[in-house]
């Protein structure tokens, strides 16, 4: 299994970034590993820590309509550039807590996606010098309330409430050749939602953290979501929603209404 690495928060409310073990301690780094982060002598066991997102960017670029089957879906055509927009910071959520359904929309919809986690200050990078500057790689799911999207014609609320961006559960250095990504609703995983390999995208991820990097500079612990393949569908409150990604892990999340008035 890939190494894998995580960001923590311990009961004494302590935050640290360490490398994950089959037995799920936790060895503590001193920074976050794509600073150079190095092994301490300190090791939390698993009833010491709970999971935070593996990040905690400056910002999340996000990409539309980057698998052709999803552009033809949502009505269009696939973009002739990547097709950016930005989500905040403060949507993101880690694995296993609750996407707050927002009393705004009557139509929030999951979006499973492959993340990049940038390792560099990156400035006008070429594809070719792209991928030293990715990092690793996790999973993220790009909530979107989807009528709100549609009624606006931009997209920075649709995809912009707190809880909209869950991240995790943890970073690793690489994927595996072919890897597919899957979206299950309530666990049903003989029928999965999405089903698509990463090759399928249009816009690879070398090619997006190149052209980001043309229009702004990416930082250390920023993320790229890479685009969601076809199949999104409505969530409901009470659903789980799990996104999978061969050689990473899964990524699960749970609906719940609003508790504001």
């Amino acid at each position: 299994m890939a190494q894998r690495y995580v960001r923590v928060k311990t009961i004494s409310g302590q935050t640290y970034y360490g490398r994950l073990q089959l037995n799920r301690t936790v060895e503590v780094l001193d920074a976050p590993p794509w600073l150079n982060g190095k092994v301490t002598d300190l090791i939390l066991q698993e009833s010491d820590y709970r999971l935070l997102p593996p990040c905690a960017p400056s910002k999340i670029v996000a990409v539309g309509k980057n698998y052709s089957a999803h552009a033809a879906e949502m009505g269009s055509d696939v973009p002739k550039e990547p097709l950016i927009f930005l989500k905040p910071p403060s949507a993101i959520i880690a694995h296993e807590q609750a996407v707050i359904y927002p009393k705004q929309s009557q139509r929030v919809d999951f979006e499973g996606e492959l993340a990049l986690i940038i390792g560099d200050r990156t400035k006008g990078c070429s594809i070719e010098d792209a991928k030293d500057k990715i990092w690793g790689y996790t999973i993220a799911n790009d909530v979107t309330a989807r009528d709100l999207q549609k009624k606006d014609g931009q997209w920075s609320r649709a995809k912009g409430f707190d809880t909209f961006c869950p991240l995790g559960p943890w970073i690793v250095r690489e994927l595996t050749s072919g890897a597919r990504i899957q979206t299950y609703i309530n666990e049903d995983e003989d029928e999965p939602k999405q089903s698509a390999l990463l090759s399928d995208m249009v816009f690879s991820p070398e090619e997006l953290v190149a052209y980001i990097s043309q229009i702004m500079t990416l930082l250390p612990g920023d993320v790229i979501l890479t685009g969601t393949p076809e199949g999104i569908a409505p969530l409901q409150v009470g659903d789980s929603v799990t996104v999978e990604i061969e050689s990473i892990g899964k990524l699960t999340n749970f609906i719940e209404a609003s508790s504001t008035e």
